[in-house]
């Protein structure tokens, strides 16, 4: 039988590299996303593959319709390997004009969507006994060094921290928890943060992504490529022996 993962924030970037990766590592990939569109392309792109694919809609922040999205999975595939909390938003501002409702929306999507998602797939992975949550949180969930993110910055450090208490509590159970934190990655997201930090900056359109990106030592932004190999580690048997761990994918930029 086939490994199953769902695989959320799955219409583009990141998402969407590490579905296709995935299903290229032999594994059934269940896409979800709010973008219906995006996620029946991506479907049909797996299934072309050679592998079995569903595309489901569903707000990550919404519990009714993840725990909806994990029943439908059983359903159709009868267990849930691996599940990959990738869906995020991002949020770029002087720290002292975040409104509350910007604050809520950005702890709903990063934070709640993976405590929904990490827990419903927790309750099958225990009656099955084993599994494999991967978490997204981010250099500056690591690191928080980049001015006009600090509420997206509190987020991705509450990832990993929930994440590592987790992995305790789940080990008993064969089910192993970790964290991936790409860089600066070359996607949909990354443009629309930079929009909001050029504004800010005085830089022209593109310029934070150059500026942020001039000092990675291996030389080039990170691709979605990147990242998606890294989560395929951590979604094979080589990790098994690996929880509570978060994995950095940036080029080196943090130790530079």
């Amino acid at each position: 039988m086939s490994r199953v993962a769902i695989v959320t924030g799955a219409g583009r970037g990141i998402g969407k590299a590490v579905a296709l990766r995935l299903a290229k590592d032999g594994l059934d990939v269940v896409v979800n996303d709010i973008n219906a569109d995006n996620l029946q392309k991506l479907a049909k792109e797996i299934e072309a593959m050679g592998r079995k694919s569903l595309a489901i809609v569903a707000d990550v922040s919404n519990k009714d319709e993840v725990y909806s999205m994990v029943d439908q999975v059983v359903k159709e595939f009868g267990r849930l390997d691996v599940m990959v909390a990738n869906a995020g938003i991002t949020h770029a501002k002087p720290f002292v004009d975040v409104t509350l409702e910007e604050w809520d929306r950005l702890f709903a999507i990063n934070c709640k969507g993976v405590f929904l998602c990490d827990q419903a797939a927790a309750i099958q992975m225990i009656k099955q006994k084993s599994g494999k949550i991967i978490n997204c949180s981010s250099i500056a969930g690591v690191q928080g060094t980049t001015k006009l993110l600090s509420i997206y910055s509190g987020t991705k450090f509450a990832v990993r921290g929930f994440s590592q208490v987790l992995s305790r509590e789940l080990a008993q159970y064969g089910i192993t928890v970790n964290v991936y934190c790409p860089g600066v990655v070359d996607t949909e997201m990354w443009g629309e943060a930079d929009e909001q930090m050029v504004k800010y900056m005085g830089l022209a359109k593109g310029g934070a992504l150059k500026h942020y990106s001039k000092d990675i030592p291996l030389g080039r932004v990170e691709a979605p490529e990147d990242v998606a190999g890294t989560v395929s580690f951590l979604a094979s048997p080589d990790s098994d022996y690996m929880t509570g761990q978060t994995l950095i994918i940036d080029g080196g930029l943090l130790t530079s």
